[in-house]
């Protein structure tokens, strides 16, 4: 819970009585590797901020085909937001490449904190847009070629490249899990 605060501290003022009801309205919850903290079709239920691990985006193409669109990893917010604020059925996948620990708010919790935390409302706007930034597709340029994506990646997210399966990786950078193993064996 120390980190949540500590990221929520580092995007405005909440007093004491403010973080005893972030705690009170928080819960721990764990995720499997391959678990889902969001599903298409599901209306989101909760707001996560992860501990440990790593949550991955991905939807299927019109072809059918998986495509990651974001990882997420430690000290960040995790949320299909726009559909959770809504209350409509989700549109993409969020799910665990690693095991994951969080900290989880669900739906009339993270509402609540409005009326209770001052400032909360300044914050969550933070949170929020930071977590609409991570999981916005700001990752590969398509007419990059593949070997500069994949060192752009590498540069960007040097802690998942062991974590996460390189399927994933593929899938993210646009190309075949073929075409990614010969790279990364020229590169050596």
């Amino acid at each position: 819970m120390d980190e949540l605060i500590a990221y929520i501290l580092k995007l405005g003022q909440v007093d004491e009585q403010g973080i005893a009801h972030i705690r009170e309205h928080a819960s721990y919850m764990e995720l499997p590797k391959d678990g889902y903290f969001s599903k298409v079709a599901h209306i989101p239920q909760q707001v996560g901020f992860i501990l440990e691990g790593v949550i991955r985006g991905y939807y299927y193409n019109a072809a059918g085909e998986q495509v990651t669109r974001c990882f997420i990893a430690e000290n960040s917010l995790v949320a299909d937001y726009i559909h959770f604020e809504a209350g409509t059925r989700s549109s993409e996948y969020l799910q665990a490449c690693t095991p994951c620990r969080l900290i989880a708010f669900e739906k009339k919790d993270w509402e609540a904190l409005s009326h209770l935390v001052e400032g909360w409302d300044a914050i969550k706007h933070k949170m929020v847009h930071l977590c609409m930034y991570q999981k916005s597709r700001k990752g590969p340029v398509i007419s990059q070629d593949a070997t500069t994506r994949y060192r752009e990646f590498m540069e960007n997210y040097p802690t998942l490249i062991q974590r996460v399966p390189l399927s994933y990786i593929a899938s993210y950078l646009g190309v075949t899990q073929q075409s990614l193993s010969r790279i990364r064996r020229n590169m050596q």
